[in-house]
């Protein structure tokens, strides 16, 4: 982690005026495509979820503006940021899960499907204090939204980026995801979200990370 020299800082101007915001969040919606990624997941045998989680984690963690966050009167630059998903349990309720990120794929899975099951046991909505290295994601299959908002608090400043996808349609021949993206303002702007879903598309497109067999 290293911290930002805000009197260097080429955005300085662009954090002081929407830091100044009441709300100063921001959000894109967007469809991405699935059709040569899904088939490839379901063959290996491991989880859609958890590839899912893994490209939005690497495609995040691959721009700094996805790794920037306000502390106080701070701005401090993560070297690595960690999703931290929702996990549905019993009675319609969920529970926080976060998974520590790596760039082996295989790796991933494997730690993502062993904390799935601890907090499926051990549910919690519990953050770990004092951490704001996370990339805060959930999934919302039941609907193929084309907005979303997120709850989250004003004072003291939160800085972690939201993450969301939505049902799988079809559309001709191509299988789609509604995928959403919210930022605050301060650290990115819609050129760094776009460079995201730029990245999203390409792991998707060609995602030679997977094995071929689980």
């Amino acid at each position: 982690m290293r911290h930002v020299d805000k009197e260097t800082w080429p955005r300085r101007k662009h954090y002081e005026v929407f830091g100044a915001f009441d709300h100063p969040h921001g959000g894109l919606c967007a469809h991405v495509d699935l059709t040569t990624f899904y088939p490839v997941v379901k063959q290996s045998g491991y989880s859609i979820t958890v590839a899912i989680v893994y490209v939005l984690s690497r495609a995040a963690n691959a721009i700094p503006e996805f790794r920037y966050r306000i502390r106080g009167a701070d701005v401090v630059e993560h070297e690595i940021v960690h999703p931290s998903i929702t996990i549905l349990t019993n009675e319609d309720l969920f529970t926080f899960c976060s998974i520590d990120y790596v760039e082996d794929f295989s790796e991933f899975a494997a730690r993502a499907a062993e904390k799935i099951a601890y907090v499926q046991e051990n549910p919690t909505l519990e953050d770990e204090t004092g951490r704001d290295d996370h990339l805060f994601m959930t999934a919302i299959p039941w609907v193929s939204f084309t907005s979303v908002v997120h709850a989250m608090h004003l004072d003291p400043v939160d800085s972690v980026p939201r993450i969301a996808w939505g049902k799988f349609f079809e559309e001709g021949k191509f299988l789609k995801m509604p995928l959403a993206v919210q930022g605050h303002h301060g650290v990115m702007d819609g050129v760094h979200m776009g460079r995201f879903y730029a990245a999203v598309q390409e792991y998707f497109d060609h995602p030679h990370f997977v094995p071929s067999a689980a």
